[in-house]
């Protein structure tokens, strides 16, 4: 019971925390350029996560392992949260939340096209296309009104990069045989993504003149409730919990991000946003429940006892 407690606790402050990285993200790209933000953040938390396994006695991956839980760090956050971060130069930080609720989605149809993968339902794929049809609402006008090469619809296509690159390198380490334990191999990620994104940052950014205190406390606090706290209560959660209970995350941080960007910001928030976002939220309840039937099944499948 304890440890429940402290589980749905974790998720609650997975919930919260994530949600309000986007307003982080926006607050510290004021002005350090994007790619360098990553590689700092990513850098500071991965050590500090390292040396914290290093004390806790746990194992910590070499050779092989290594290298291929390193190169899914770099797909998965490198890519993932690069992308993120250019794309809220463009539009506001709650706005990029929802775009990013299409990342269900990504994870379902890359599962199905990598070796081994699942293939969808057909309700699933009719999740997929409420979900995708939502997205499209949200994002016509702006296309209309800028044409496709507008701030809208940039900073929808690198968020579906950033998804893409979220699900890749998540899906790709569900791949690698690790002895190391969950919290070890997100360590190793963050350090990985981090040190391979000063490369980037390198050849297409400038270091900046003068880095604002608003902008370094925003780093700090993506580092400690982003990348320390939440990362670590994440791992608890999908440990002691249920995967369908703790995806809801991926409904709650929207809110949360929507809600901080119109407080501190008077981010726009609309009756288009609103119903585009429970329309989305409506494909990604489908998919989830479409993916819980199926591995219920395949679970009664696996245990079933062959006949003599």
């Amino acid at each position: 019971m304890k440890n429940a407690r402290i589980a749905y606790a974790a998720l609650a402050a997975v919930c919260f925390f994530w949600g309000t990285t986007y307003l982080g993200i926006r607050i510290a790209i004021e002005t350090i350029p994007p790619l360098y933000l990553i590689a700092i953040r990513y850098t500071i938390s991965g050590t500090i996560l390292l040396i914290g396994a290093r004390l806790g006695g746990f194992t910590l991956p070499s050779g092989r392992e290594l290298r291929q839980t390193a190169i899914c760090g770099i797909i998965c956050i490198g890519i993932g949260n690069g992308f993120l971060a250019i794309a809220e130069l463009l539009i506001p930080s709650g706005l990029a939340a929802l775009f990013y609720t299409t990342a269900p989605f990504w994870m379902v149809g890359l599962d199905a096209l990598l070796p081994q993968g699942k293939r969808p339902s057909l309700a699933t794929v009719g999740g997929l296309c409420i979900g995708f049809a939502g997205v499209a609402f949200l994002v016509y006008p702006a296309a209309r009104q800028e044409g496709f090469g507008g701030h809208t619809i940039s900073g929808f296509l690198l968020l579906e990069l950033s998804a893409v690159g979220w699900v890749l390198g998540a899906l790709l380490q569900k791949r690698v045989q690790t002895s190391a334990q969950p919290f070890v191999n997100g360590a190793v990620q963050q350090l990985a993504a981090g040190l391979a994104t000063f490369v980037p940052a390198a050849l297409f950014e400038k270091l900046p003149h003068a880095v604002s205190l608003r902008s370094e406390f925003a780093v700090a606090y993506l580092v400690v409730f982003g990348s320390l706290v939440g990362f670590s209560a994440f791992i608890y959660a999908m440990t002691h919990l249920p995967v369908a209970i703790v995806s809801i995350y991926t409904f709650v941080n929207p809110v949360v991000a929507i809600l901080l960007g119109w407080l501190f910001f008077r981010e726009p928030f609309g009756v288009r946003e609103l119903a585009a976002m429970l329309i989305i939220f409506s494909g990604i309840g489908v998919v989830r429940w479409s993916e819980s039937i199926a591995e219920r099944r395949r679970d009664l499948v696996s245990t079933r006892i062959p006949a003599a």
